[in-house]
């Protein structure tokens, strides 16, 4: 009794046998479906390797120690924790009293029996072959079994003296050094002997340096303090070890005493959320994504997968049905032998099963080899070491049946044709005429129609681009499907054209069971491509639009916001000898306490100065009522109200990019207002003759003057502050130019003379410098510039005014290259089959006398037709999703632009949102591509053909 199964196995058997005689169509198909599944199973592996289990993350962080200890900074306050301890909170609520600020002592809050060991980070520039590195200081003894696991060691030994230290191997990498080098601090006349290199398996990119407790930070901190430098700031967290370990219960009773604590055992075994009382507490709790962002997350994925196996069934089909037509006579003898048309369906499809296996096998093993091979570099590309090689069989086994049944959906439309041929015209050769299907076209009219409606109602009723994305890929579907109707419109154009591109393009037509999804195919990657060009482009003027300029065309800055200026003089000199400067102008800035402080210094004895706005000129919307400094002042006005204030000039944002000082005030003089491109003769007198220049007219009161406020308690302003009142502190009142007009100043407010600065009475402190330059500085130029900045160690913000610079040219070119593959790879399968369907046409031309150039010229003209009608479908489908997406994205800002307006504030005026048309993507699509698969097709089809022996009738 023969069974389906006996039958199946002789269909994969010839399908087996028919695959391996056709070894590059063969190869081809496997390609296309392997490579797919190469990426996803080598994606799964990496993920799931780089996950770390809950033991071995916590070695990572702990050691074989069972806990670390935090201070909070609460001053021993109690404290509530997450069981991870990355959350903590006030047990109590401080809403009405200070909040409570201070060192915890972080021994008292241990356990009785517990042994401690510090771990102490601090942040440092060490001197390097190339120059000076920002560079992690730990002061951790490394020998303790405690620290096992979380400083794995490279190379060498761990330091053991107070003059060794050891490195991460990417410290040394890109310090130049090596074990057995010297090592030396900025500001600390005293070398270390580097013994040994280790690497931090969860953070492989980080430079750090490790010593004994004592050995470094505290030496190198008392050598910058007495030079006059800013000290270094630390952080010390405690390992701990107990015996029972740190139960949640004992983490809780030490939070009560103001410790955070990482227990090992909490890890382990966490608690209920019901047992956290920090959980309880308003506006705390577990995040988890929500079921729909879930479901929206699947869909995309589903989308994603499914449109990409759609492209490989499109590419892959015309392959199989190359196949079944050249077995044509063997499938009906198959047939002539009492085979029936499942029989027929059966074959093609085991050839589609075959490939498919294969491809799954292939594929994932090529996965598991390459992941394996490339750990290194994977850990490397995400700076951390896995787990362990972890293989998920099920996994992988989900990801190889997507090649299965991708081989076999590319064979279903070929197999049902190929079924469908009778008997006599498979034996004789002759295709026989089949009229096209009047259902597809209807299907895919109804799917344009309703994706169409779904994208514009998206576009133009909702701000939800999911919904226009999701309405673009109906109608792209349905476009797909009218595929085979929109073919045979393009055969009313072969009228006018010449003889071979007329036969190329009569024989697309008549033969759309392989044109079809050629074009097909050829559509979908060009209406993507085309698609998101579009986007960019539109994106990349909306961009170029909304850039604002920090400086002039050319012109370079400088600033150095720390250590008081103390590089500022040599980093001046080093830009004046790099750039090609017209004019330099050097600025500094008032500083309020100790000389040394850095721009943005807390510490006690480092103040800073306010530029004072006088009461009358302040944006009411900002105005705090002192009786309740809690309350929005805005909440004071109606609606329309604060929209008509938002076009108020006290409650306008200059649109700039704004400086690093308060209130834009830069001391220079007129040499700055040169380099700004600023032509004021007043100005520049005013400012040659000691007096202050002001741009904003906020902080001008109505006498003319300027108000600089200098705070040297910090503490007091703070409370004042926080009363709503303004901070104590002197005030230094200065007569000023006023600049009328609208001049663009690029974030410089204020622009105030050195001698007015010491007039005053006021401090100053070297900031930076602006320069003009003659020429544009090349690229050699500022690599040059970076590196010299670089050697120097210090925090230096450079700007070079380049302009807007697209960083969409690549993207736009690399999808252009895209689709071009994608076309001519289609374009050339189809050609492929049409010259099997063709071959006895082409062997009676080359009988009659035909020249020999007539097989290539109708080659290259049936790749050329294939890809020109699906370049133009896909160009015509792929810029109507952009432009909804566009349009959406128009009404969204808008939205958002009215929302501000209604708050009182205008961001920089009404939104552009333009829709830009990527004409030169398209030229290349429309004219390069079908041309340049012409020509491919006719340079590698052979002119002479052998001609065949007569056959027997």
């Amino acid at each position: 009794m023969r069974t389906w199964y006996h039958s199946w196995r002789a269909a994969i058997r010839i399908a087996r046998r028919d695959a391996w005689r056709s070894k590059g169509r063969s190869f081809l198909v496997l390609a296309m479906i392997a490579l797919p599944i190469v990426g996803v199973s080598a994606a799964d592996l990496t993920v799931r390797s780089a996950e770390l289990s809950t033991e071995q993350s916590v070695s990572r962080s702990l050691g074989t120690a069972d806990a670390r200890l935090t201070d909070p900074g609460m001053g021993g306050a109690p404290v509530l924790q997450s069981p991870d301890g990355n959350n903590y909170a006030p047990a109590e609520d401080y809403e009405d009293q200070p909040f409570p600020e201070g060192d915890t002592d972080l021994v008292k809050a241990l356990p009785a029996g517990a042994k401690t060991l510090e771990d102490r980070l601090s942040q440092a520039k060490l001197r390097t072959a190339h120059g000076l590195l920002s560079t992690e200081i730990r002061e951790l003894k490394a020998t303790d079994p405690m620290v096992e696991g979380m400083m794995p060691l490279v190379g060498g030994r761990l330091p053991e003296k107070p003059g060794e230290v050891a490195a991460t191997a990417h410290f040394l990498e890109e310090s130049g050094l090596r074990i057995g080098s010297a090592l030396s601090a900025r500001g600390l006349d005293r070398e270390y002997t580097v013994v040994g290199s280790y690497e931090l398996p969860g953070a492989l990119d980080t430079n750090q340096v490790n010593a004994l407790p004592g050995a470094l930070i505290d030496p190198l901190d008392k050598a910058l303090v007495a030079d006059g430098m800013p000290g270094l700031s630390s952080d010390t967290t405690l390992l701990a070890t107990a015996p029972g370990g740190f139960t949640w219960n004992t983490v809780q009773e030490m939070n009560a005493k103001g410790a955070v604590v990482e227990s090992r055992a909490v890890a382990l075994d966490p608690p209920a959320e019901s047992e956290v009382p920090l959980y309880q507490k308003e506006g705390w709790g577990t995040w988890e994504e929500s079921t729909a962002a879930k479901a929206a997350a699947l869909a995309a994925v589903g989308t994603v997968v499914g449109l990409a196996m759609l492209e490989i069934c499109l590419l892959a089909g015309p392959a199989f049905a190359v196949g079944a037509r050249r077995s044509r006579r063997q499938l009906g003898l198959v047939g002539a032998n009492g085979g029936d048309r499942r029989h027929i369906r059966a074959i093609v499809l085991a050839g589609g099963l075959v490939i498919g296996v294969a491809a799954a096998v292939v594929g994932t093993v090529l996965g598991l080899v390459l992941t394996f091979l490339l750990q290194p570099v994977l850990e490397d590309a995400m700076g951390k070491r896995f787990g362990h090689f972890d293989v998920r069989p099920l996994e992988l086994l989900g990801i190889a049946l997507l090649a299965v049944v991708t081989g076999l959906l590319a064979a279903i439309v070929p197999a049902i044709t190929s079924s469908r041929q009778s008997v006599l015209a498979s034996l004789t050769g002759r295709r026989g005429v089949r009229r096209s299907s009047r259902v597809l076209p209807v299907v895919g009219l109804v799917a344009v129609a309703v994706g169409a409606s779904i994208a514009l109602y998206g576009s133009t009723m909702t701000d939800q681009f999911a919904i226009v994305a999701g309405g673009s890929a109906i109608a792209e579907l349905g476009i797909v499907a009218l595929t085979p109707a929109l073919v045979g419109l393009f055969g009313k154009f072969g009228r006018v054209l010449p003889l071979s591109p007329r036969l190329a393009l009569r024989d697309a037509v008549r033969n759309r069971g392989r044109t079809a999804p050629a074009v097909a195919a050829v559509l979908a990657a060009v209406a993507g491509t085309v698609a998101v060009a579009t986007y960019a482009a539109s994106d990349d003027a909306q961009r170029r639009a909304d850039y604002v300029a920090q400086l002039p065309h050319g012109a370079v800055s400088v600033m150095l916001p720390e250590a008081g200026g103390r590089e500022a003089p040599a980093v001046r000199e080093t830009v004046q000898r790099l750039m090609p400067v017209d004019v330099r102008a050097d600025v500094d800035r008032i500083s309020v306490g100790r000389a040394s402080c850095s721009l943005w210094d807390d510490d006690k004895d480092c103040g800073y100065y306010e530029v004072v706005v006088p009461k009358p000129n302040e944006c009411p919307l900002n105005l705090v009522d002192p009786a309740r400094p809690e309350e929005d002042p805005a909440a004071r006005f109606t609606k329309e109200e604060r929209r008509k204030l938002a076009d108020d000039w006290r409650c306008k944002s200059g649109r700039g990019p704004g400086i690093m000082t308060d209130g834009g005030l830069l001391v220079g003089d007129e040499k700055l207002l040169t380099v700004l491109g600023i032509d004021d003769p007043k100005a520049a007198a005013a400012l040659a003759a000691g007096k202050p220049v002001a741009f904003d007219r906020r902080p001008v009161d109505t006498g003319g003057a300027v108000s600089i406020r200098l705070v040297t308690d910090r503490d007091a302003a703070e409370k004042a502050v926080n009363a709503g009142k303004d901070a104590p502190g002197e005030i230094k009142r200065l007569d000023v130019h006023q600049v009328t007009g609208r001049q663009n100043s690029y974030g410089v407010d204020l622009i105030l003379p050195p001698a007015a600065a010491q007039a005053a009475g006021m401090s100053t402190v070297p900031f930076g410098a602006y320069y003009s330059t003659d020429t544009m500085p090349s690229s050699e130029q500022r690599q040059k510039l970076d590196g010299e900045l670089d050697n120097t160690g210090s925090d230096v913000d450079l700007v070079v005014e380049e302009g807007y610079v697209s960083e969409n040219s690549i993207i736009l070119l690399s999808l252009t290259v895209f689709a071009g593959l994608i076309t001519i790879g289609a374009a050339g399968i189809a050609t492929g089959l049409a010259q099997a369907d063709a071959e006895a046409d082409l062997k009676t031309l080359a009988a009659v006398g035909a020249p020999p150039r007539v097989r290539r010229t109708l080659s290259g003209f049936q790749c050329g037709v294939v890809a020109l009608m699906g370049v133009v479908l896909g160009s015509a489908a792929g810029v109507l999703p952009a432009i909804g997406l566009r349009l959406t994205e128009r009404r969204q800002q808008h939205d958002w632009y009215q929302q501000a307006l209604d708050q009182g504030w205008g961001p920089g005026g009404v939104p552009f949102v333009p829709v830009v048309v990527p004409w030169a993507t398209l030229a290349a699509l429309l004219v390069a591509v079908p041309l340049g698969a012409a020509l491919l097709a006719a340079l590698v089809t052979r002119s002479r053909g052998a001609l065949a022996r007569r056959e027997a009738s």
